[in-house]
């Protein structure tokens, strides 16, 4: 491993030489703020040339989000077939253009670096040269301490070897502990940015249960790594996180994913701000809205005068039918008149027949009224 990463070893070693040399001229060759800057400016060093790394792995991780609907289709209709599932998925991921290791590039591309540094601090706390450090520069490297704890120095080193380097065991497990704290804060907080505000809340996808699960695995893994790592590690993987916070929330302001809320309040922004560029095909529907609503007709608001002479005409009008139905009104009373006549001609006894008819009724009325109104008479041995 160390013949594979031994270039590695000299070109990690010889950055942060140079940038220690800069800011010897600053702090001092020995001071525990020039190592640590340099080491903060190898991360980032790193982390400008991965820019378009990430970039590319934020595009591919939007892909595979909105393809997961697709790929747990593909998974169901093919469970029985592995070997046809994956030749779809392959399929799936050509006619797309996703990758799905591009999510894991940065991480990978920062590994080596990663593992050369560590290489590096241990072998400056054994008291080695490494790459281009050569003795004088290691004998300064042992003499910087950031916060009182040696650089080369870890969490589960014995008090003797603590006490080897210049500090104390109390002071190193102190810092060490304060480090693992931000370092698990900050990967928190970046996941929990992520699962909250840029993740479209329209697409239910397992991808967002990864990431639920991944902001409380990380800070786990943080505190049991954590305490085997020099403290030198610990500021490089502590500034990759930092930088990672950062770099996560300038994408979510700047550019968030379709349909997520991080989306919604950047649409407002640019709306209240008088910036925002609209979809084609929502200008299209709102101006087609937009000409439905002048071309439709609302009748006019006529002047008083002529919406008097038009109530003056309606009443002249309904006078003349009132009498025209009057008339033929009282012409049709006297056709019945004459029409009732000549039937009472016609059948002389029908009146007395209703006559008799009513009478019948009135009397069955008559004793209706007596049974009701009165009661009746109880009998005489009855008391």
């Amino acid at each position: 491993m160390d013949t594979i990463l031994k270039p590695l070893y000299y070109a990690v070693s010889w950055i942060i030489v140079q940038f220690h040399s800069f800011y010897s001229l600053i702090f001092g060759k020995d001071s525990g703020a020039a190592w640590g800057l340099s080491i903060v400016s190898l991360v980032v060093l790193i982390r400008i040339c991965l820019i378009p790394l990430f970039v590319k792995q934020i595009k591919s991780t939007r892909n595979m989000q909105a393809l997961q609907p697709k790929m747990k289709a593909i998974q169901e209709r093919y469970k029985s077939d592995k070997q046809r599932q994956s030749e779809e998925m392959m399929k799936l991921y050509k006619e797309t253009g996703t990758n799905p290791l591009s999510s894991c590039l940065p991480i990978l591309a920062q590994s080596p670096f990663f593992i050369s540094l560590y290489q590096v601090l241990s072998h400056i706390a054994q008291n080695k040269t490494v790459g281009v450090i050569d003795l004088p520069l290691l004998e300064s490297a042992q003499k910087a301490h950031i916060f009182g704890a040696p650089l080369a120095a870890k969490f589960m080193d014995s008090a003797e070897k603590i006490e080897s380097l210049g500090a104390s065991l109390v002071d190193v497990r102190v810092v060490t502990i304060i480090m693992i704290i931000l370092m698990s804060a900050s990967q928190f907080y970046t996941q929990r940015q992520l699962m909250t505000k840029n993740v479209d809340l329209t697409v239910k996808t397992p991808f967002m249960q990864q990431q639920k699960m991944l902001m409380y695995v990380f800070p786990i893994m943080f505190a049991v790594f954590g305490i085997n790592f020099p403290v030198g590690v610990l500021v490089y993987w502590l500034t990759t996180n930092v930088w990672t916070m950062g770099q996560q929330m300038f994408v979510i302001r700047r550019n968030p994913t379709p349909g997520s809320k991080a989306f919604t309040e950047r649409q407002e922004r640019l709306r209240a701000a008088g910036k925002l560029v609209e979809d084609p095909a929502v200008v299209e529907a709102k101006k087609a809205v937009e000409e439905a609503r002048q071309n439709r007709q609302q009748p006019k608001r006529q002047p008083k005068s002529k919406r008097q002479a038009t109530a003056g005409t309606g009443a002249v009008g309904g006078g003349t039918q009132s009498r025209t139905r009057a008339g033929s009104g009282g012409a049709a009373s006297g056709a019945d008149a004459s029409k009732k006549q000549s039937l009472e001609k016609q059948s002389p006894e029908k009146p007395d027949s209703k006559a008799k008819g009513s009478s019948a009724s009135g009397t069955r009325t008559t004793k209706s009224g007596q049974r009701k109104g009165q009661q009746r008479p109880k009998h005489p041995t009855k008391k």
